[in-house]
C-alpha cells in the first residue's frame, strides 16, 4: 500500500496538512510532501479537495484457499490440573463467533493425563476437542506446544484462533502464528464480526491505550489474537452438552524439546492472583505515600481478597508491576472492586470496568471514578479505610 502525491496536481492549499494525525505532511516549495512518519492511513487522501493524494493497493501475493479453514478454535491452558479462567471465558465468546459463523466450536487441549479436561470444555460449549497427550507436554514448554500446534493447525485448518493473554498465551501465540504464515492481534479486550466483510474484529488498546483499534486479517488464516483475561464473562457450564473428541498422536519428542524444567519457585501466589481474584482492594496515589498501603493490605486481609495497584503507584514504585490494574497492567473482574484514593483515569477504568460492584473512595466529588462507582464514598482515604476494616472485623466476629 502506497500513498501518492500528483505534485502537478497539488494547489498547495495545505488541507492535507491540517489532516494528518501524525504530522507526516509539510509543505515544500509550495507543495505537499510526505515525511517518513507516513503510516499510509490515507487520512490526506479524504481531505484533499483536487484528488491530487491517492492510496495505491498493492495486488496481494498472498494465495491461500480461505474456504478451506473453517471452525473458531480456543487454545485451553491449564496449570497445575486445572483450566485457566479464561480458557472458560473464551470458550464462551467463541461459541458467539461460531454461531455467527454458522461453523463449529472447538477446544484444543495438550497436555499428559489431561483427557478429563474434555467434560469441562465441552460444558463451557465446545463442540469438538482435539486431544494431544504425552508426558512430554506435562509443562507447558514453547518448543513442544509450538510444534504440536503448527502441526495441528496445518492438518485441520482453522478459520479463527482464539487463546488466553497469558505468561504461556503471548509466548505460544506469535510464535504459532508466525510458523503458519498468519498476523496475531494481542492483547484483545473485545471481539465481533465485521459486518461488511464476515471476518472477526479484533479490538485492542493502542497508542499507549489513547485510542481503541480494530484489526482484520483479510488476506490470512487463521484469524488469530490474544485475549485478555476477565474481559468477557464466563459462561455458565451445561454439563449435559456432550462432543467429538478427536485424539492426535504428536510428532514431538522429548528430545525436540530444547529446555526443561528443573523447578518451579512461586514468587507471586495468592496474595496478588488479580485475575483469579473475586474481591480486589486496589490502592492509588491518592494513598499519598507507600507506607499507607499497610490499610489497603489490611483491608484486602479482612475480605480475603488482594491487593491492586494504579499505574501511578506502579510507576512511583511503590508496589511490583504484577498488582497493576489497567490497560498497560491486569484486566480484572471480580465481584467487587475497592478504587481507593484512585481518580479514574480512563486507562485504569479500562482494566476494571467488568467488576460486578464498584466502590470508590476518594476525597474529590468530582473524581471520575465515580462515574463507573456503584457506591461512592466522598472523603479522606485515611480515615475511610480504618473505619471499614474495623467494621469489617466486627461483622466476620459476629
Amino acid at each position: 500500500m502506497a500513498v501518492i502525491i500528483n505534485k502537478e496536481e497539488c494547489i498547495g492549499c495545505s488541507a492535507c496538512i491540517n489532516s494528518c494525525p501524525f504530522g507526516a505532511m509539510v509543505m515544500e516549495a509550495d507543495k505537499a510532501c510526505m515525511t517518513d512518519a507516513c503510516t499510509m492511513c490515507g487520512a490526506c487522501v479524504d481531505a484533499c479537495p483536487v484528488g491530487a493524494i491517492t492510496k495505491e493497493v498493492e495486488e496481494s501475493s498472498v494465495k491461500i484457499d480461505k474456504d478451506a479453514y473453517k471452525d473458531v478454535w480456543v487454545f485451553i491452558e491449564q496449570v497445575e490440573g486445572q483450566i485457566r479462567n479464561v480458557s472458560h471465558e473464551l470458550l464462551g465468546e467463541g461459541r458467539k463467533l461460531a454461531d455467527a459463523k454458522g461453523q463449529k466450536l472447538a477446544g484444543v487441549i495438550i497436555g499428559d493425563g489431561v483427557e478429563s479436561f474434555a467434560k469441562k470444555v465441552f460444558a463451557s460449549g465446545a463442540d469438538k476437542v482435539y486431544l494431544i497427550e504425552g508426558p512430554e507436554f506435562k509443562n507447558y514448554s514453547t518448543d513442544g506446544y509450538t510444534a504440536v500446534f503448527t502441526d495441528l493447525i496445518s492438518t485441520y485448518k482453522p478459520s479463527v484462533i482464539l487463546i488466553g493473554a497469558t505468561n504461556d498465551g503471548r509466548d505460544l501465540g506469535p510464535r504459532v502464528a508466525c510458523r503458519v504464515g498468519t498476523g496475531l492481534t494481542a492483547d484483545c479486550t473485545n471481539l465481533g464480526i465485521d459486518e461488511q466483510t464476515g471476518l472477526v474484529a479484533w479490538t485492542r488498546p493502542a497508542f499507549g491505550g489513547n485510542i481503541m483499534a480494530t484489526i482484520l486479517c483479510p488476506e490470512h488464516r487463521p484469524q488469530m489474537g490474544t485475549v485478555r483475561p476477565k474481559v468477557f464473562k464466563r459462561p455458565e457450564q451445561d454439563f449435559s452438552r456432550t462432543g467429538e473428541i478427536v485424539r492426535v498422536v504428536s510428532k514431538v519428542k522429548s528430545q525436540d524439546i530444547r529446555t526443561k524444567l528443573v523447578d518451579l519457585v512461586k514468587v507471586c501466589t495468592t496474595s496478588c492472583n488479580l485475575e483469579e481474584a473475586e474481591i480486589i482492594v486496589s490502592g492509588g496515589r491518592g494513598m499519598c505515600k507507600p507506607e499507607n498501603f499497610a490499610l489497603i493490605e489490611d483491608l484486602a486481609a479482612v475480605l480475603g481478597g488482594v491487593v491492586g495497584a494504579s499505574r501511578a503507584v506502579v510507576d512511583a514504585g511503590w508496589k511490583p508491576h504484577f498488582h497493576q490494574v489497567g490497560q498497560t497492567g491486569k484486566t480484572v473482574g471480580p465481584k467487587v472492586y475497592f478504587a481507593c484514593g484512585i481518580s479514574g483515569a480512563i486507562q485504569h477504568v479500562a482494566g476494571m470496568s467488568s467488576s460486578d460492584v464498584v466502590i470508590a473512595i476518594n476525597k474529590d466529588a468530582d473524581a471520575p471514578i465515580f462515574k463507573v462507582a456503584d457506591y461512592g464514598i466522598v472523603g479522606d482515604v485515611m480515615d475511610v479505610l480504618p473505619a471499614l476494616i474495623e467494621e469489617f472485623k466486627k461483622v466476620k466476629a459476629c
